[in-house]
């Protein structure tokens, strides 16, 4: 049986159906998505849903959905969903799925009296293509298929409703139609492999209602624009692909290509391959360079998810090439930000001031998955530059202290990952001195002497070795009280005594300024107020402020998006620190944290993570489908758990 299957019992009840998605990435910035039984219930769902960078840098909804008939003896078999202004489904065609499961692709089996059809999809490499292909598994006479696609051609995050200058034109291609709805879009192929009959029936459906933004205080309802519809017939045993793309395909081709595409996807059989294939929906190649996208379906690629991403999605993967690839692209935005130059490669938020620091965490994990010696021969002067650059109070936002800390100002605008503001101001005025970018500050320090010591210049690495050393004693001076957690951050007379995850991050490195007795203690604090089983909470139940519920208007959600909601991305540092302290005795421990997250394969956009969950139990998955930093650091830590107990 599949991993990530489901049978009529679940598809047939839309409670528990409609709230788990398929998300498909193309690693060009594209994606295809929507909910198991393809109805869409976000304004970001779509067939296909492409950058279109003519118009703007967002992706836009060209095909949103694709709706199937099977007609037989002159009987129609509406095989589509869709939900109408208030909350009316039709054609409820997700009564005739017996089953659904997602191995290498999406593999839907509908059931309409004697008829047995299968439906699979591939969203095509590098190509912003879908391609779907329609198999008879089983039929007692004639059978005839008719595909109806839903027309958007508008930007994700807005509507599109009637109107008289959409376009109705169209012109014939191979075995299909071209059509573009508006000018400066792209035309949209749609073709399929075996000889059809094209009907043009121009109509808008009006009044398609997104369930999602209707909850969370957006616009909901929008009209989709149906040019007409294909018809053709299908033998028991033939399979036929439709294609969907900005390009025109050869249909002789369609096939084989559908074939080749399958073979390059892999198995998502257990947690540590659907970790894998999610890992991989974040790649993204544009112009001969490498990035990561930090989340789908609305973030682009941010320097700080990009450097906490990327040893999870990559070398916990075995994929150096792509890591170092990829770091490639971003060590030419890091030289751009220190030049005061415009950043030359789409990567946005440079200028944060804990950005570069986790650049050199970063290069760590390459050294604890690769080698130290390549390490220093690949990134150690970048490093050694990141550190000066620093160290010389050359960053705009960053100031060496006397006492070697670092001080930063962010009483006006977020300058960690708690980046949430309301009316303009910051949630978490997370200013002056803050845990994490001072722990992270002394491992830079003593990282960077590590590489100068490997390459045999003692005499270069002194003056970082004397400075982490101050540091570290400054560390423990101002962040450890004596309750034994740390602060989260102290500007001038203004203390912060939540009891929040960043500790985590300082108690985890290789280089911390922590006893292990200290960390322990700190990990105890932890363990009883932020875990859960979903993650860590950003804050605990019992500090001032905690919010857990992340849910109404985009206000409220603002409010709690870091004061108490669950981040999975932090269990990383929370299970390596308890790997610090602990060993080998933790595996009990540490395999039940793992349980919990895997039970969220099988929820919202399944076979990955989502954004954040709520703090308080039944702990629901909200935000992003699918992130990057949740994925990436639970798979490395996975990784190192496995390697840890030989799994």
């Amino acid at each position: 049986m599949s991993y990530l299957r489901y049978d009529k019992t679940l598809m047939t009840n839309l409670q528990e159906s409609l709230p788990k998605e398929i998300l498909r990435t193309n690693r060009s910035g594209a994606y295809s998505c929507s909910s198991i039984v393809d109805c869409n219930t976000r304004k970001y769902h779509g067939l296909l849903v492409v950058p279109v960078p003519e118009i703007d840098d967002e992706n836009h909804v060209l095909l949103s959905s694709l709706d199937e008939t099977v007609i037989q003896h002159g009987a129609e078999f509406n095989l589509g969903l869709h939900r109408y202004q208030g909350g009316v489904y039709s054609p409820n065609g997700h009564k005739y799925i017996r089953e659904c499961e997602w191995d290498k692709v999406p593999t839907t089996i509908y059931r309409v009296g004697g008829v047995i059809l299968k439906k699979e999809k591939v969203f095509q490499h590098f190509h912003n293509r879908i391609l779907i292909r329609y198999t008879l598994l089983d039929a007692h006479s004639v059978t005839t298929l008719r595909l109806r696609p839903f027309l958007a051609f508008r930007k994700v995050d807005e509507m599109t409703h009637a109107n008289g200058k959409a376009s109705q034109h169209y012109d014939l291609c191979d075995n299909g139609i071209k059509t573009r709805m508006y000018d400066g879009y792209p035309d949209l192929y749609m073709q399929v492999s075996k000889k059809s009959e094209w009907k043009f029936e121009p109509n808008w459906y009006k009044g398609i209602e997104y369930q999602r933004e209707l909850e969370l205080g957006y616009d909901y309802l929008e009209d989709l624009y149906v040019p007409g519809y294909f018809e053709f017939n299908i033998k028991k045993g033939e399979s036929v692909v439709f294609s969907a793309g900005v390009e025109e395909l050869q249909m002789r081709t369609a096939k084989k290509l559908f074939d080749e595409e399958v073979e390059v996807h892999t198995s998502r059989d257990s947690f540590m391959q659907c970790l894998i294939n999610a890992a991989h929906q974040f790649h993204y190649e544009k112009d001969g360079e490498h990035y990561i996208i930090a989340g789908y379906p609305w973030f682009k690629t941010r320097a700080r998810d990009t450097f906490i991403s990327l040893p999870g999605l990559t070398l916990s993967c075995g994929e150096v090439k792509y890591y170092e690839q990829a770091m490639q692209t971003a060590e030419k935005a890091i030289n751009d930000f220190m030049a005061e130059k415009p950043i030359s490669v789409k990567i946005y938020e440079m200028e944060h001031p804990d950005v570069l620091l986790w650049a050199v965490w970063c290069i760590q994990q390459y050294a604890k998955f690769v080698s130290t010696e390549a390490a220093a021969k690949k990134y150690g002067k970048l490093v050694k530059k990141i550190v000066d650059f620093i160290k010389d109070g050359k960053h705009p936002n960053l100031f060496v202290h006397e006492n070697g800390l670092l001080y930063t100002n962010g009483r006006e605008k977020p300058v960690t990952w708690m980046n949430s503001s309301v009316m303009g101001k910051p949630v978490v005025p997370r200013s002056g001195y803050v845990v994490e970018i001072n722990a992270l500050w002394y491992d830079a320090l003593l990282f960077c002497a590590e590489l100068l010591e490997l390459e045999k210049r003692g005499r270069e690495a002194e003056p970082y070795t004397q400075l982490g050393e101050k540091v570290g004693i400054s560390f423990k001076q101002t962040f450890l009280n004596e309750h034994g957690y740390l602060l989260d951050y102290i500007d001038g007379n203004h203390i912060s005594w939540s009891v929040r995850p960043n500790m985590l991050i300082a108690a985890s490195l290789h280089y911390s300024p922590l006893t292990k007795p200290e960390k322990k203690r700190l990990f105890d604090i932890c363990t009883k107020e932020l875990l859960t089983r979903k993650g860590i909470r950003s804050l605990s139940p019992k500090s001032g402020g905690y919010n857990p519920i992340y849910e109404g208007g985009q206000m409220q959600r603002d409010a709690a998006y870091h004061q108490g909601t669950v981040w999975p991305w932090l269990a990383g540092f929370y299970l390596e620190t308890c790997m610090r302290i602990y060993g080998k005795t933790a595996f009990s421990f540490m395999d039940r944290i793992f349980v919990g997250l895997e039970e969220e394969m099988n929820f919202h956009a399944i076979g990955t993570l989502p954004e954040l969950f709520d703090g308080n139990p039944p702990f629901h998955g909200r935000g992003a489908l699918s992130f990057a930093m949740n994925v990436a650091e639970v798979l490395r830590i996975y990784t190192l758990f496995s390697q840890l107990y030989n799994l």
